[in-house]
């Protein structure tokens, strides 16, 4: 079996040499710069799926889609002082907007201080279609908060994109794969390079969500000519026919049916037997509970139920025990499909305290907030918003989210419990 080595956009400062035993690949000496770097089968990098396309009315001017989905309206207010939102979820800072800088900071303090490594972003190009060129934008604003904050970043792709600008005549099948080479050469250009972007072996990593319209050949073609041609990781199904490097897994729901503990579990085990073959990178997920059908989408996908948080612990620990060289948390925030483990208001910060334990019971040697000091940047958010219009607070307030980025917590909470929390 191959052992991989996994480094996360750090320098290797010796060289790994590699012998064979018992036809075994087996790792010598791997020194490397930083905690984040791990080996397969000893602690993982954790990462988490996040989707960066909401848009609330306060901070846009109107409610974007994945809040609507065209049907649910946020600008009414259920019995329980909610919005009505397009998801059986809802967060617990309420409902957010992409580009907001405050909620950035807000999930992507939460995710530094539970110790998440990255984050792996869903990302639809940078063509100005539908919401793509704000997804785009958002995307760039996430990554400078990811950076501040000291974590990784690599790019889920949607491939998807070209063939609805396609079916709209946004672009013309002649286009098709030179707008592919043109979103592949901003990515070289802009991130593949970057440090703080997830590598494997030295390779950047770019997963792509099918794919669903490229083929093998225009795959070649669209990496052709890049300074660091990525790793591409596909779902399990497609990847082969594409001629991907490897696989990511997703929660397993199909046909509308509910997905048991056993079938899912089987379904994992099966793949993960398989990353002798070709690597996969491994999921984790809270549950699935999609709201398409009461959205008047199309049918639900099916349903994975999160029985009290079992459902999470039980595929980390699977996620774990397989060879991965990292696992990818499906997902932070995508409410459509009730997969999200950001802080909410059914389950609170559950999702998020099994996570950091885990990455603990992992690593020793991994530093994380207290459950107390977890609660921190949701606080920092609701009280920006209550004094936004007040100078002198927020320069106290960017004083303790700089404390927070910079993990001293207890200077942190001085400035922010100094402040009471109205009602919102």
């Amino acid at each position: 079996m191959l052992r991989l080595s996994v480094n996360l956009g750090y320098k290797v400062s010796n060289d790994i040499f590699v012998t064979f035993v018992s036809s075994v690949v087996v790792m010598l000496m791997l020194s490397l710069n930083s905690a984040l770097s791990a080996e397969v089968n000893s602690a993982k990098p954790v990462l988490v799926h996040y989707m960066p396309w909401y848009a609330s009315k306060p901070v846009s001017g109107e409610w974007g889609w994945h809040w609507t989905m065209g049907r649910f309206d946020p600008e009414k207010i259920r019995s329980n002082g909610q919005r009505e939102v397009a998801s059986h979820d809802y967060p617990l800072i309420g409902l957010y907007d992409s580009n907001d800088p405050d909620a950035l900071e807000c999930q992507v303090l939460q995710m530094k201080m539970a110790g998440i490594n990255g984050v792996i972003v869903d990302w639809y190009g940078i063509s100005d279609f539908r919401d793509y060129g704000h997804i785009h934008r958002n995307t760039r604003h996430l990554v400078k908060f990811i950076k501040q904050a000291g974590l990784k970043f690599a790019i889920c792709y949607e491939d998807q994109t070209i063939k609805h600008m396609l079916e709209n005549k946004f672009i013309s099948q002649q286009d098709a794969v030179t707008r592919g080479k043109e979103v592949f050469k901003w990515l070289d250009e802009h991130w593949l390079t970057d440090d703080a972007y997830v590598k494997l072996q030295g390779q950047p990593i770019l997963l792509v969500f099918g794919p669903q319209f490229y083929h093998k050949d225009q795959w070649l073609q669209l990496k052709a000519g890049l300074s660091r041609p990525p790793q591409l990781f596909g779902l399990p199904h497609l990847t082969k026919s594409a001629g991907f490097d490897g696989m990511f897994l997703w929660p397993p729901v199909s046909g509308g049916k509910t997905v048991t503990p056993d079938e899912w579990q089987k379904q994992l085990r099966t793949q993960y037997n398989k990353s002798s073959a070709e690597p996969i990178l491994a999921v984790a997920f809270p549950g699935f509970h999609d709201i398409y059908e009461q959205a008047g989408l199309h049918k639900s996908y099916g349903s994975i139920e999160a029985r009290s948080g079992k459902t999470l612990e039980e595929s980390l620990k699977l996620a774990a025990e397989s060879d991965s060289p990292l696992i990818q948390i499906a997902t932070w925030n995508d409410y459509g499909e009730g997969t999200i483990v950001e802080p909410d208001t059914k389950r609170g910060y559950q999702s998020l305290e099994m996570i950091q334990n885990f990455i603990k019971s992992q690593d020793r040697n991994v530093t994380t907030a207290t459950a107390k000091d977890l609660r921190l940047p949701a606080r920092l958010y609701q009280l920006k918003k209550q004094n936004q219009k007040q100078p002198d607070e927020m320069q106290k307030l960017k004083k303790a989210a700089a404390f927070l980025f910079a993990s001293q917590y207890d200077a942190a909470r001085e400035i922010l419990e100094s402040y009471p929390l109205k009602n919102r």
